[in-house]
């Protein structure tokens, strides 16, 4: 039986693709993720700055990177530094988007914009009124089982959708982001942040979010929520489950993700949660009424969340430089409401309420 249908999961690219390419923070997900999507993309990687100036000569040298620059303010003066790719923790971003919309450059900002929302909305408000343009690297977006999930829905594979789950039960190795252990807000709003902001890109914003959050017995000196269980209701019905758990030492691990309609289901995996951060492709089951009773379809997805996924948050603010648009899927301003729902869960697992995202300003 031949049933065709568009998964179209993979990042789109603009006509203009060379772009001068500039990153502040050269630490692991800039070695292991943005470089090698940049580079099966073909983008064009011209400089470096970290705070440790032998890091970015090192990663320099080792990935062909034609300068290494040991001041921040030498790497804004570059003219061939087109867009700044922002990779510090979110306490510090707020300085750096300062300096760069001073110095009028495109840039791509690190998830999470900020560990408070009142910076994180200065930060939107600096790069409107610089009038560059401002993406976020929220890129589970560009995931291929999430992306292709989109399209489905958007073509009513499933119908009307009732429900959804994304569930992960993974021993997470919290020792490759030391800066982490001592953060009071952990799991929402550094990893489940990307589930929240999936189904944001999925279904829509959420009426309500009730979470719980929780510590593992044996997390040692880590000292934020590591578990947790969050679920988004929305007035028409829909209801989401993001449940997630770092501490499966035991049992076989899985990350596995369920969208339900009224004329079918869409089953998958987040391959690269198995064994990360080697990972595997993502997985995809299909039913649908339009298929006939019975019948599944398991199309295959060749790309994983990393580092494939990189490409299309790069990709979203070069196609909007260059039709002086806003970035059509991650732009900061959208990126807020990701922020809106993250920061509730933390309201609602301190106060034990549901709690409506607007509360969040």
């Amino acid at each position: 039986m031949n049933i065709n249908f568009d998964l179209d999961y993979k990042p789109h690219l603009g006509s203009k693709t060379d772009y001068g390419i500039g990153f502040i923070g050269t630490g692991g997900i800039v070695q292991y993720a943005h470089i090698p999507a940049y580079r099966k993309a073909g983008f064009n990687i011209v400089a470096c700055y970290d705070l440790n100036p032998e890091t970015a000569r090192t990663v320099a040298a080792e990935h062909d990177i034609p300068t290494a620059y040991e001041s921040l303010d030498d790497l804004l003066a570059d003219p061939k530094v087109e867009i700044v790719d922002i990779a510090v923790p979110p306490w510090t971003q707020l300085e750096i988007v300062k300096k760069v919309a001073a110095a009028g450059k495109h840039m791509l900002c690190q998830k999470p914009l900020s560990d408070t929302f009142s910076e994180a909305v200065e930060i939107v408000e600096i790069g409107r009124k610089a009038g560059v343009k401002q993406a976020i690297n929220q890129q589970m977006r560009w995931d291929a089982g999430i992306r292709a999930s989109k399209n489905l829905i958007a073509q009513g594979i499933i119908g009307q959708p009732t429900d959804a789950q994304l569930n992960v039960s993974v021993a997470t190795p919290w020792h490759m982001w030391p800066c982490l252990a001592a953060v009071p807000r952990l799991e929402i709003l550094f990893h489940s942040i990307h589930y929240l902001d999936a189904m944001r890109f999925l279904f829509g914003d959420p009426d309500w979010v009730t979470s719980r959050h929780a510590r593992y017995a044996g997390q040692g000196k880590v000292k934020g929520e590591t578990k947790t269980i969050t679920v988004l209701d929305y007035d028409n019905g829909l209801q989401i489950l993001v449940a997630t758990n770092h501490y499966n030492e035991w049992a076989d691990p899985y990350a596995t993700f369920r969208f339900i309609g009224t004329e079918g289901a869409i089953d998958g995996t987040v391959g690269l949660l198995y064994n990360y951060p080697t990972g595997r492709p993502d997985t995809m089951e299909v039913t649908s009424a339009q298929f006939g009773k019975g019948i599944k379809i398991t199309p295959t997805l060749e790309e994983m969340w990393i580092p494939d996924a990189f490409v299309g948050t790069m990709a979203g603010l070069m196609r909007a430089i260059e039709t002086d648009s806003d970035p059509e899927d991650n732009s900061t301003v959208d990126n807020l409401n990701t922020l809106r729902v993250a920061n509730a869960a933390y309201i609602s697992a301190a106060e034990n309420r549901s709690v409506r995202p607007q509360e969040v300003q």
